[in-house]
């Protein structure tokens, strides 16, 4: 998959709690070399509130941002390998039988959590599928008519593999629609594949974070704070309209059989707004809608099978979309 991920904000001044973010990013870089893009991507879903689908190959160290990200935080943090044997129960939890008692007592599944990463999503049955979606949406565990609500934050961090289709069970529309950003981790440049040999070579070990020296440099309430001040930035009406009609041309674009939802718009409006704060602005610039457009809608639109066949991606097509509605001033 190609095309732009997006781009990383410039540090401004601002809150404490902005500035806590920059540093979460900063400490993040300590680990992951030459992916400020994506880890940008992943501080505005936190801020958000909303999941994110990470595809790239393997090795680009998808699961190694997940984990350097939740220990900078000081969130607590856990890795489900989703296989086609996996069960809804292995992932949310389910009761089991205590013979000393002769009660059924709730054992937690790993989605008890406030990061979750569900490494190669893909890969399990639409059963198990349908049971993180409840997860994702709802934000709770419904067992025997009870529901159990996850711990704030929740985000699902799932990540999947572009190139190797043999034995996966594609995504449905909806559940793709639950993650807030599509985020394509790229292979990284010459100069940062000597900086992670170089790493490496030194002695670094992606299971051993503290001893690379990532600390937690924020914490739930630094979220929290920024999460208030995001929600708080100025949208203006004319950009309001910028925002449904970017939506709208993707449902009448004649390369797509399916367009962005009234959901998709309302994750570009929060992810506009999170990027907008992150840069140190008060209000949101139609700039700063098409910084995100991608990432948010990307995921969202299905292409028509005869133009998949020549070449033209959902990226493509949001290009041409953002090229063509006209920008308010």
């Amino acid at each position: 998959m190609t095309g732009p991920v997006i781009a990383a904000a410039s540090p401004t001044a601002g809150s404490d709690a902005r500035a806590a973010l920059h540093r979460l990013r900063t400490e993040v870089g300590k680990a992951v070399v030459g992916q400020d893009a994506v880890v940008t991507g992943l501080v505005i879903a936190l801020l958000c509130r909303g999941h994110v689908l990470l595809e790239g190959v393997p090795g680009v160290a998808k699961t190694l941002l997940v984990r350097t990200l939740a220990t900078a935080l000081d969130l607590d943090s856990k890795r489900v390998q989703f296989t086609p044997d996996l069960m809804p129960g292995d992932v949310t939890g389910s009761l089991i039988f205590d013979p000393r008692t002769a009660a059924f007592t709730f054992r937690e599944g790993p989605v008890f959590t406030n990061l979750l990463l569900a490494d190669e999503i893909n890969r399990t049955p639409p059963k198990t599928q349908s049971a993180l979606l409840e997860v994702m949406e709802e934000r709770q565990v419904s067992v025997e008519g009870e529901r159990r609500p996850l711990p704030e934050p929740f985000i699902v961090a799932a990540t999947q593999n572009p190139v190797e289709y043999e034995g996966t069970y594609p995504l449905p529309e909806a559940q793709l629609d639950r993650f807030l950003l599509k985020l394509t981790v790229p292979l990284p440049g010459r100069d940062e594949e000597l900086g992670v040999l170089r790493a490496h070579h030194a002695g670094f070990d992606p299971r051993d974070l503290r001893a690379a020296g990532v600390r937690a440099v924020a914490g739930a309430a630094d979220l929290a704070a920024a999460r208030a001040e995001a929600h708080a930035v100025h949208v203006a009406e004319p950009v309001l309209g910028y925002i449904v009609d970017l939506c709208r041309a993707t449902r009448s674009a004649p390369a797509l059989e399916l367009g962005a939802s009234p959901r998709g718009a309302t994750a570009l409006l929060a992810t506009a707004k999170a990027w907008s704060w992150l840069a140190g602005r008060d209000h949101v610039t139609p700039d700063d809608v098409k910084a995100v457009a991608r990432p948010t809608l990307r995921h969202r639109l299905r292409p028509r099978p005869e133009v998949e066949l020549e070449g033209v991606t959902a990226d493509a097509v949001l290009d041409s979309v953002l090229a063509t509605v006209p920008t308010p001033r």
